[in-house]
């Protein structure tokens, strides 16, 4: 399976434009963790969830198949940051406390990452993908950003996106499952923040590609209405779904 690469022509604005993730999250990871001597954040991109995780591990081992997105990284001296495919990484075998996923599992060959996530994780290891859907501000601004996410932009989707809208719940997941608790995902943006960040989605980018014109121009001036005068700034909430499952001992 090819490598999909909708973000590397866009790193740089992709590390300074999406938000971060609850520090909740990574207290949760840790206390459910068999052990914290070793996690493997896969998919790192530009370091967004190996930084807080190495907060709470001895050592993150971060891997990207992007050189472009792991030019952007910046780190503890905790984490270790490798080109690395999620199917086949250097991690010793039986090694890992802990595997995570952020945004990204709807991007690899599943069979072939599971495999090697039950090679490295250890016996009672944890694996945990999680994923962030379309955010919330409020009514008047949210009909704007769905009208524009559906019928603007939304034949520029790659396909994979369809997993994202149903929270992982339509994939493979074989591991046994444990419960994740609610922890959204919360910023707080200016409209100039808020647009930066819709100009990382990989549908706007492929919109402007195919057609040669930015297709935010059409939602500026509307937003910028809804968002309201004398407003700098809002707060901007994502949902945020996981999975999170164990490695069983070997019968």
């Amino acid at each position: 399976m090819a490598f999909k690469d909708h973000f590397s022509g866009h790193a740089g604005e992709y590390s300074k434009a999406r938000p971060g993730y609850p520090a909740a999250l990574f207290e949760w990871l840790a206390e459910n963790a068999p052990g914290k001597d070793l996690a493997w954040d896969v998919g790192t991109g530009n370091g967004q969830a190996a930084r807080p995780l190495a907060q709470h591990f001895k050592h993150v081992h971060a891997t990207d198949a992007s050189r472009a997105q792991l030019s952007h990284t910046t780190g503890s001296s905790r984490v270790t940051f490798r080109v690395e495919a999620a199917e086949c990484c250097s991690l010793a075998d039986a090694s890992v406390d802990l595997v995570t996923i952020a945004q990204a599992l709807h991007w690899f060959d599943l069979p072939a990452f599971y495999q090697e996530v039950r090679r490295v994780l250890r016996p009672g290891g944890l694996l945990v993908a999680w994923t962030y859907q379309l955010n919330r501000i409020d009514p008047v601004v949210d009909a704007l950003v769905e009208a524009f996410y559906d019928q603007v932009i939304g034949a520029y989707w790659p396909p994979e996106r369809v997993h994202v809208e149903q929270g992982y719940q339509d994939l493979p997941f074989p591991f046994d499952e444990i419960e994740v608790p609610d922890m959204p995902l919360v910023s707080i943006m200016s409209l100039d923040d808020y647009l930066a960040y819709m100009d990382t989605w990989s549908a706007v980018r492929r919109y402007r590609a195919a057609n040669g014109e930015d297709p935010l121009k059409l939602l500026k001036e509307p937003l910028k209405a809804a968002w309201g005068e004398g407003i700098y700034t809002r707060r901007v909430t994502w949902p945020l779904v996981a999975r999170a499952g164990r490695r069983l001992a070997d019968v």
